[in-house]
């Protein structure tokens, strides 16, 4: 009897990607009946559906492509308990991002269902933003660029009251030093920088000559240019505001490509206007997409980009690669290596 599995992919994890994927790591496996099913993101943007955040579809559609299916490998399809109710067959849920947020761990614990994720798909290609971005913010980049397509030669920043700073000899403070974090140090570190890290998890010897571990406030009175990489929880939620922007020193870049709620970003616009920041480098925002009106859109000396530090084609490949591998693994009947909810396994 063939084993169904749903590549519910959309326009960045493709489909049949995802199924090529599948098929190369299980290819003595004839049996495989995969379907595909193209979601709408990035197109149309992710949001909440029913309980679950940032995913993309319908309950109505996934419920319709479940019918009969054992394993679903996605990026951003809604696993919610209605959904799970209504496809008894289902077994294992591949989500190919760094977490899970689409899918109701809880309720797919309930109805034995395993879920999946893809940590580190994106490592690299976030780590190369965050470079990009640190020296577009450092050197005025975004402005002049801005200003050049309009026919306007900025030459006024060769004063030395706007020039930017270079990355040899400044010090630079990471919030954060897991996979992406480590890697931007380590880049830092070979262009001259000194590197500072806060990392609560982390022991001195993780870091030993790439930087040094500190406290936050010795990192952020200390670094010239700081770069957040930290995960949202309730201790580092709004973890950088009006205090602790004050705390830097006068004429600081800050940058964030890790998640919008780490940051009050009224008080970063306040201090842009008051040059407390000499400059600001953003991927990600507390809403997205950013309203219309936001006064972080108009502020000087900020270079935005539309949450895309994780979107490079190698990426896509490796989170369809990553998904594919944990279903061979289910269907050789071993232990998955990124299963989020493994009690689900022991019914």
């Amino acid at each position: 009897m063939p084993t169904t599995v749903l590549a519910a992919g959309d326009h960045f994890v493709l489909p049949g990607l995802l199924e090529q994927e599948l098929r190369a790591a299980v290819p003595a496996r004839t049996d495989l009946d995969v379907r595909q099913l193209q979601l709408p993101w990035p197109h149309t943007p992710f949001g909440k559906i029913a309980e679950v955040d940032e995913a993309s579809g319908t309950e109505e559609e996934m419920i319709e492509a479940l019918r009969g299916v054992r394993i679903c490998v996605t990026q951003m399809a809604p696993l919610t308990e209605r959904v799970l109710a209504a496809c008894p067959d289902l077994e294992l849920f591949c989500v190919s991002r760094g977490g899970p947020v689409n899918a109701n761990l809880e309720a797919a614990t309930r109805h034995g269902v395993a879920v999946c994720y893809a940590p580190g798909r994106n490592a690299v290609a976030t780590a190369e933003h965050t470079l990009a971005l640190i020296l577009a913010a450092a050197r005025g980049i975004g402005d002049v660029h801005t200003d050049l397509r309009q026919g306007v030669w900025r030459g006024d920043y060769y004063d030395y009251t706007r020039c930017g700073v270079e990355i040899d000899g400044s010090v630079v403070g990471l919030v954060g030093f897991g996979a992406i974090g480590s890697r931007v140090a380590r880049v830092l570190t070979a262009m001259g920088a000194t590197v500072l890290v806060h990392d609560p998890y982390v022991r001195p010897e993780a870091v030993r000559g790439v930087a040094r571990l500190v406290s936050l406030d010795e990192l952020l009175s200390s670094s010239r240019i700081v770069s957040l990489h930290a995960r949202v929880t309730d201790e580092t939620r709004g973890m950088i505001g009006q205090a602790q922007i004050a705390a830097m020193p006068r004429g600081s870049v800050l940058v964030n490509c890790a998640r919008g709620a780490l940051v009050d970003y009224d008080a970063v616009r306040d201090a842009l206007d008051s040059g407390q920041l000499a400059a600001a480098g953003f991927d990600v925002f507390p809403v997205e997409p950013v309203p219309a009106g936001s006064r972080l859109v108009s502020a000087p000396n900020v270079v935005l980009t539309p949450h895309i530090a994780g979107a490079s084609r190698e990426v896509a490949h490796k989170a369809a690669r990553i998904v594919a591998a944990e279903a061979a693994r289910f269907l050789r009947q071993e232990p998955l290596a990124h299963c989020a909810n493994p009690e689900a396994l022991k019914g």
